[in-house]
């Protein structure tokens, strides 16, 4: 037969001790859940242009209805007073897939003295359950075709 020493009754005590609490077990906050229905994506100036610059930032793309979603763009280490267009692409970095919905939703990127720019878009397109969806920023109006930072958009995990 075995014998319990203090020290495992102790632990056991504790252990059951902190198994109990006043707070409900499990809580599902707005925040929470919207989290939950969000692509998110680390942007990165491509390999091609770097050394030239190092533009970073993140973006997030959530549902804001049945029907509506908003992507927004934070980016971070651009040169300040900079203006510049970006969109939700179908495809990954690279591909050079449509943009999703229409292309006017999508305010330009103003940069501040301290080389930061933040803008959301409202889409009246659906947030995808599946697919591949990318995040370009692109150094100018005149010039759509050199993309200063880009990320590959994940889908929420579930």
């Amino acid at each position: 037969m075995r014998t319990i020493t203090p020290i495992a009754l102790l632990a056991l005590t504790l252990g059951a001790g902190a198994c109990r609490s006043s707070r409900p077990t499990t809580e599902l906050r707005a925040s929470d859940a919207a989290r939950r229905n969000e692509w998110k994506a680390s942007l990165f100036t491509p390999s091609g242009l770097a050394g030239a610059m190092q533009v970073r930032g993140t973006a997030a793309w959530s549902r804001d209805g049945d029907a509506v979603s908003l992507a927004t763009v934070n980016i971070s280490n651009a040169t300040p007073g900079g203006l510049h267009p970006w969109h939700v692409h179908r495809g990954r970095c690279g591909d050079n897939g449509p943009i999703v919905g229409e292309a006017s939703a999508y305010k330009p990127l103003a940069v501040d003295d301290k080389g930061n720019a933040t803008a959301t878009a409202r889409l009246n397109v659906a947030l995808p359950d599946s697919g591949t969806f990318s995040v370009n920023v692109h150094a100018l109006a005149t010039n759509m075709g050199t993309i200063i930072s880009c990320g590959n958009l994940a889908p929420p995990v579930t």
